[in-house]
């Protein structure tokens, strides 16, 4: 076997058989998988000047010596990997024994030195020429082509999205599948309800898709504005993932499968997903935090962003505190606290209005309440409950009940409910108080307006 030491991909793609040794561009790069043995294989796709872009095939006995490609677009030089065909179609095998690589940034036109190496790799003296060469053409050419990423508040249905998002926190799930709750400082879109609400005493609607950290140390460092998004790695290989991720920082991430658990939005990592380390001085990082940091100050900022230009006027508060998140009643660490919010009223037990009150005449009633941030239960109790229930009738109070509850009615007099439809709560003003150490949370000061 020949070994040819550095070649342009047009040049090597005529050496079947020989080793080469190639300077490219990244343009993407593959999970890592198991091979049928114990190895593992993850595939690239490079271009140079010469010639378009070509498969590698990275083999490696360990996950840690293959490549951890930081961006697309980065250079990758390697060496001593053989040239192949099959079927017409030439690609490039790295042999575990004997090849090697190292990686460098595709943008940093000063730094030459390269960010992962294997232990083999040899660096050349002109190796910086035709890395500075690569660097100087990929700023002048579009082969690197930019998808569109969305924002959190700019998923509309469930599919497939491209996000940039900040990492919160890492951590395995009760059925030991690993999670990240990721966030961009936007609001995701309200779900419609499809469940029956005289099925939440024997069948709630869950508080969380997953589970919140369990550990009140992560949940305080968690931001209270803008949704918090479980994603779910559907992948075999999290230790290379692992080795990828890191808390608070920013990734871009390709193909993540959006879906919807009884009314709550989570994202799935899939084999065909990809994640990109981005650097803090990116735009898109900038233009996120900037909005950030603009709700976060803002009081009318703090409102769900699907709640303006005003909530609706089904109830009505006695409260002129600044609007809180129901994040911000979650994370809250005064013993006895006090907020405003912006809600949907989701589920309440019981169902039937007529018990409401308990045997003694006491308003006993428990809600569950959401807004972008989180879902809580919230009770309605005694002279509170009073005042929420404003003296309605019976039927007054089914009617507006219904409409809290986002009922669907089948006539316009709102007396007839329609069976199994879909329902969408409104947005409306709620206050709420809130006790640390019973971790409970009451309505007052709000009334339903008759």
């Amino acid at each position: 076997m020949v070994y040819r030491r550095f070649l342009c991909i047009k040049d090597a793609v005529a050496c079947i058989n020989d080793k080469v040794d190639l300077i490219a561009v990244i343009l993407s790069i593959s999970l890592p998988q198991t091979t049928r043995g114990t190895d593992y294989v993850c595939k690239l796709k490079i271009i140079d000047e010469s010639h378009p872009e070509i498969p590698v095939h990275v083999f490696a006995q360990e996950i840690d010596h293959l490549p951890f490609v930081a961006a697309v677009g980065d250079i990758i030089h390697l060496s001593r990997v053989v040239m192949r065909i099959y079927e017409g179609d030439v690609y490039a095998i790295f042999n575990k024994r004997f090849s090697s690589f190292a990686l460098y940034d595709g943008k940093d036109v000063e730094n030459f030195q390269p960010y992962q190496v294997l232990l083999r790799y040899e660096a050349r003296k002109h190796d910086a020429m035709i890395i500075a060469g690569l660097r100087k053409w990929l700023a002048s050419s579009h082969v690197i082509d930019e998808p569109n990423f969305s924002l959190l508040k700019e998923i509309n249905e469930v599919g497939l999205v491209n996000l940039v998002c900040k990492v919160l926190h890492i951590c395995k799930t009760t059925d030991d599948k690993w999670m990240a709750f990721i966030w961009d400082g936007t609001d995701v879109p309200p779900i419609s309800i499809y469940k029956k609400p005289e099925d939440e005493e024997h069948n709630p609607l869950p508080l969380h898709f997953k589970p919140l950290p369990s550990s009140g140390d992560v949940l305080h460092t968690f931001p209270t504005v803008g949704t918090i998004l479980r994603l779910i790695f559907d992948v075999e290989c999290m230790p290379y993932i692992l080795q990828l991720l890191k808390v608070r920082q920013w990734f871009k991430l390709f193909c993540v499968e959006c879906k919807v658990h009884e009314g709550l939005w989570y994202g799935v990592f899939t084999s065909y997903s990809k994640i990109q380390d981005i650097p803090n001085v990116d735009i898109l990082i900038l233009e996120r935090q900037c909005n950030y940091d603009c709700r976060s100050l803002g009081n009318l900022d703090r409102m769900p962003s699907w709640s303006f230009p005003w909530p609706s006027k089904i109830t009505e508060v006695n409260c002129n505190a600044p609007f809180a998140t129901l994040m911000d009643v979650l994370t809250c660490q005064k013993v006895r606290k006090k907020f405003r919010c912006v809600i949907r009223f989701v589920a309440v037990i019981p169902w039937r209005v007529e018990d409401f009150r308990s045997s003694d005449g006491v308003y006993r009633v428990k809600f569950t309440l959401e807004d972008p941030t989180a879902r809580i239960h919230a009770y309605s109790y005694a002279e509170d409950g009073e005042k929420f229930f404003n003296g309605l009738s019976t039927g007054g109070l089914k009617r507006k009940l219904n409409e809290l509850l986002g009922i669907p009615n089948s006539d316009d007099d709102g007396q007839e409910e329609i069976e199994g439809g879909a329902r969408n709560p409104p947005w409306v003003q709620c206050c709420l108080k809130s006790h640390s150490i019973k971790r409970r949370r009451w309505i007052f000061d709000t009334k339903l307006v008759g």
